[in-house]
């Protein structure tokens, strides 16, 4: 395992079009929280260095094209409190398997960690930021150690414009499972203000690891997205990382295929690529 150091309003647009993508983009949302990106209930989880993946995605073309710019950033990342922090985890939720954890740790903030998954469409690379989420980073570590997800497929696939990700690390490849135990959230889903009792949608760039959510706060588990295309989400998904720009185009590939999905499905379903990691390292 590598370790490193530390180191606006909305423009005005077309009313019509705005509110046709918000639209996609709350019905996208819902359906993924119901059935596609329902976070196990447990915690979430080092070779070469790897570049960290572009905050931007190709543009698409055409009148309705996904414009990026057009929604507001991720907040900015506060500075940790201290070089280390306490983090708990609570057993709880499906186990599937059972995985190993200490309700309590003491974990740093500081630095970076870099791991790979070797999956059946090549190595994903992600570099993990202890100073945004350093108990995500410690539990998503301590799975990948104990081989929680080895042999674990991304079981969905969302491809619309403004919204393009994979949801893996459920061992059951159900979408339901988990380790076993949950931990409370962090960056940016502490930091984001709430408009109506709902957390500001904000743009994820292309390169985004975030850990998977039923919507519930707290509700971390095993599961986390890869954000393969800038998109525009809640911000209650815990981010703890970024993938390696390497593996950008293998997850483009992949997504390329399509999914089972049919109608009524809102843009998500099995990847009709499967995408298996084999182990992480």
């Amino acid at each position: 395992m590598a370790v490193t150091p530390d180191s606006s309003p909305v423009p005005a647009r077309d009313r019509t079009r705005r509110g046709f993508v918000l639209r996609g983009l709350v019905l996208l949302v819902a359906a993924v929280l119901a059935t596609g990106c329902t976070a196990d209930s447990g915690a979430a989880t080092e070779p070469p260095a790897t570049t960290v993946a572009s905050t931007t995605s190709a543009p698409v073309p055409g009148p309705d094209a996904f414009d990026p710019s057009a929604y507001p950033p991720l907040p900015p990342v506060p500075a940790p409190a201290g070089a280390t922090v306490e983090c708990r985890y609570t057993e709880g939720g499906p186990a599937t398997p059972q995985a190993r954890f200490s309700r309590v740790a003491t974990v740093s903030t500081v630095g970076t960690v870099e791991l790979t998954l070797e999956t059946t469409v090549g190595p994903i690379p992600l570099v993990l930021d202890r100073a945004k989420a350093p108990c995500t980073v410690n539990s998503f570590i301590n799975l990948a150690r104990q081989g929680f997800y080895n042999r674990s497929t991304c079981d969905q696939l969302v491809d619309e414009p403004g919204t393009q990700l994979f949801t893996c690390g459920d061992p059951t490849g159900t979408g339901t499972g988990g380790p076993g135990y949950r931990f409370p959230d962090e960056y940016p889903v502490t930091v984001t203000s709430h408009v109506n009792g709902f957390l500001t949608p904000v743009l994820h760039p292309r390169g985004t690891l975030a850990m998977a959510s039923d919507g519930r706060a707290d509700s971390n588990g095993s599961r986390f997205l890869l954000v393969f295309g800038d998109s525009v989400m809640p911000a209650q998904y815990t981010i703890f990382g970024t993938i390696g720009e390497s593996a950008l185009p293998l997850l483009d590939a992949a997504a390329e295929a399509g999914h089972e999905g049919g109608p009524g499905s809102f843009g998500r379903g099995r990847p009709l690529t499967p995408i298996m990691i084999n182990r992480v390292i």
